[in-house]
Order: C-alpha cells, then structure tokens, then sequence
C-alpha cells in the first residue's frame, strides 16, 4: 500500500485509533497508539517521537529520544483491537534521520541491500516452520525465596493430577513424544489452530498448512508461505501475535519459548532458505539431493559459521535445552538429503525447480527474526563468496550411528556461552555491507551475557533443592 491507500483504508473501515509497532533489540514487539487524525501522509517521512531509553539495549537517557516512522505496506486492520489500524515501523534518529543501526528491522533490510548489492541475487526467500506450546495454565514464581512453576494441559498425561476437566478428554491423552499428527479427540486444538490459520490468511499472512506436532500437551505448527527476508520477519511478529491472541481469547495461553517441558519434544523454527535472481531459482540443480553449487557453497557457509550464527537463532539459555540428543533436535553440524536429524535437510517432496531449497533446523522461536535470518543470510553468502565446501552429507540415522561414525561430525553448543563467544571469534562475515556494526554485536553479546546468562547462574534451581538439600 501506499500512504495515501492506508489513509483511504482507515476511512473505509472507521478506523479511530493507529497502533505502531517496532521489535526491540531482544525480540519483543512493542507498540503505542495514535488517534487516527494524527496520521497524515507527511507522518510517513516525519515518522512520531517515542522514549528509546527504556527499551532493552537502546539508547542512554542523555539520547533517549527516538523516531518511529510506519511502514504503509505493513498496514493491518487489527483483529483484536477496536478500530484500529496496527502498522510495523522502522526506527530513525530525530537528529540525524540516519535509519537506527541496532533496530533489528534495520539489519533485515540492510541484509537484503548487501545481497543485492553483491549481485549473487535478488532475493532471500525463507519459508518458516514455527512451533509453539499451547497450554491451558501456566504459573510460575521466582522471587529470593521461592522458584517454580507449573504448566497444565487438558493433552497431557499428568493433566492436573488425573482430575477430568471440564470438556475434557475423557482417557483420550497425547502420550510424551507421540504427538504427532493425531486425529480428534486426542488433538484437541484442532479447532484452535484453524481459527488462528484462517486469521492469519484474513491479516494478509500465507499459510500452507496446520497441524499438532510430536510432544505431548498442546504442541503446535502452522507453516506460513515462504518470501522475502524482511516481509517474512515482519509476518512472523504477526504470526506470534495473531497465535497468543487466540489463545487468550479461547482461555488458552501460547508460548513459543523453545523447552517449556522436561523430557519431551522442544519447540523450533525451521527455516526453509532459497536465494533468487531475476525471478529463477539459483539451488536447482544437478548436485547433491537436486541442489546447485552455489547451494551446496552456501550450506558450507551456514555450517562454517553455525556457532556464531545460533547466538542470533538459538539466542536464549532454554534453547540449549532443546538441543539435546533423543528429542529430534538437529545438534550435529552436518547436511542430509531427506534426513530430518541432519542440521540441515533437503527437502524431496517435489522436483520442481522452483521447490529446491535447503531446511536451516536448528533455529528456535524465542529468536528475534530480523536477526535470526539476516545472520543465516550473511553466513550463506560468505559460503557462496569464498566457495566453502559443505563436506560429505550424512545419510544415516544419526541417532542410530556409532560413537566411533560420530566422532569426526561437529556438534551444535551445549550452552548459549558458547555460541557467544563464538560470536567474538567469528563475526567478519556479519560485518561486510556494515549489516551488523560492531555495536550490534557488542550490545548483543553484553546483554545476553548480563541480563540472561548471569541472571541464571546467580539463582539456585527448584531441582538443585531435590538434588543437594539434604547433602
């Protein structure tokens, strides 16, 4: 849309209030509202004032004050709030005007511009495959005293300690790792997830499917249509929003945090990558598993770079939590045609030219998307400039292999320090088209090491009491 189409949008459907909405730093989406007679065409190159010092990672109080300036493509007639246009913006120095460097929309658009700019390609298309938890309560409490929480499920085995619910299952429960596509009554957010499909479809987000996924108490999937780097983060941040509203609306709560239960399937965001030129696919070809050498050089990038990269994909400490053998998560550093154990999987459900691409599995939700797919597209990129070699694919069950076959097959990090200090020791590539800053990169690994990694080192856990309290 155009400016001039968006106010033409707000006329026809009585629109009186605007929402305008930005991803911090971390990954959450914020927002504050306008009256709609505040927006005006000018509003779309002057953009409105707001507070930057208070959001996590942003600017010092000395230099708080920021712009957000709407984005017309974006606009949405929100389906949760009355009569309200919501719209995503991207972030400027009032002074200045300069485009704000650690505004996580900013890096996506920088990294399309450097792709172009190499002349590789055109355009970046990532298809994700989001997973989420939906629960029906959740509790949890974590003050100098006490540490715990609870989650419930009308699908779950323990489900309340056995009591039947209201409108509940009735014996029909969704055993631990065996959530897998089941059929009604044991799926019980069939429902659910259709009312958040259809949504999505109306706010203008492609949906290919939906379905229940492999763990137990309410694990979910809808897979959007792949496109381009910055449209598909910006409906990501749709999708999230879109999902938890639903939920709250039919008295459930959604969560895309990657581990949320012990000893079952973790939730990921698989990302399905192509790159384009002059609308032809550039992965087909007559390599392995159907692909084309540049694609077989960009795996060799993304594999290269794969610790350095996860610090921006698997960017929590719960993430590594997720990436443990025995729960289908891709922890070893290789590719495979078919193989969904492999960090990286070739699809094979259909020859067509335009369907060949490569599936990035080791990436999880609780990732800021921006980020997440612009440092997948630098290490891409790197692997295609400098032809890294991917090395021999893995064909076999890697759960299955022998030690011994393993040895020699990198794995994923155990603990988000790893992938941190990975991110010291190799961020080069990130840094070409001046992508990512040196800043970005700092204030990233600062805050991650400060607010999380350190936050949870300091406290005792609920398990370490179980453990250790009568040592």
């Amino acid at each position: 849309m155009t400016p001039k189409e968006v106010l033409a949008l707000c006329r026809t459907h009585d629109v009186k209030a605007v929402d305008l909405r930005f991803m911090d730093f971390p990954g959450t989406e914020k927002h504050f509202t306008i009256p709609v007679q505040a927006l005006t065409e000018v509003s779309f190159e002057d953009g409105f004032s707001f507070d930057g010092s208070s959001l996590r990672g942003w600017q010092s109080i000395n230099e708080s004050d920021m712009l957000v300036v709407p984005q017309p493509e974006t606009a949405m007639i929100d389906p949760f709030m009355d009569r309200t246009l919501s719209m995503t913006c991207n972030i400027q120095d009032p002074i200045t005007r300069a485009d704000y460097p650690k505004d996580p929309r900013n890096v996506a658009r920088k990294a399309e511009a450097y792709m172009r700019s190499t002349g590789i390609a055109d355009t970046a298309n990532f298809g994700p495959e989001a997973e989420f938890f939906v629960f029906d309560d959740v509790q949890f409490s974590c003050n100098e005293h006490e540490s715990m929480y609870r989650v419930d499920s009308i699908e779950g085995p323990w489900n309340t300690n056995g009591e039947r619910r209201s409108g509940g299952t009735a014996g029909y429960k969704v055993r631990y790792r065996e959530g897998y596509l089941p059929m009604p009554p044991n799926d019980t957010l069939q429902d659910l997830r259709t009312e958040m499909m259809l949504l999505l479809m109306e706010c203008g987000v492609e949906v290919e499917a939906q379905h229940h996924e492999s763990a137990t108490a309410g694990q979910c999937e809808i897979d959007m249509k792949y496109g381009p780097l910055v449209q598909i983060a910006d409906h990501l941040l749709r999708y999230k929003y879109i999902v938890k509203n639903v939920a709250a609306k039919n008295g459930k709560t959604a969560t895309f945090m990657p581990k949320p239960l012990w000893n079952d399937n973790g939730s990921g965001l698989h990302l399905h990558f192509s790159l384009w030129k002059n609308e032809e696919p550039l992965f087909a070809g007559s390599g392995y598993g159907g692909l084309s050498e540049m694609a077989l050089h960009a795996m060799g990038g993304i594999l290269k770079h794969a610790n350095a990269v996860l610090a921006f994909c698997c960017p929590t400490t719960n993430s590594y939590k997720r990436l443990l053998p025995g729960f289908e998560a891709p922890i070893n550093l290789t590719y495979s045609f078919r193989n969904r154990s492999a960090a990286i999987r070739i699809p094979v459900h259909s020859p067509h030219r335009d369907h060949k691409r490569f599936e990035f599995r080791c990436p999880d939700s609780s990732s800021n998307p921006y980020l997440a797919m612009s440092a997948v597209l630098m290490a891409a990129l790197d692997g295609i400039q400098n032809k890294i070699d991917p090395g021999a694919p893995l064909d076999k069950d890697i759960y299955d292999l022998d030690p011994s076959e393993l040895k020699d097959v990198p794995k994923t990090p155990a603990f988000l320090e790893e992938c941190l200090q990975a991110l010291r020791d190799d961020h080069q590539f990130l840094l070409r088209g001046d992508v990512f800053t040196e800043d970005v990169i700092d204030t990233w690994i600062w805050y991650k090491t400060e607010h999380e990694i350190n936050a949870i080192r300091e406290r005792p856990h609920p398990y370490e009491f179980a453990m250790y309290y009568d040592i």
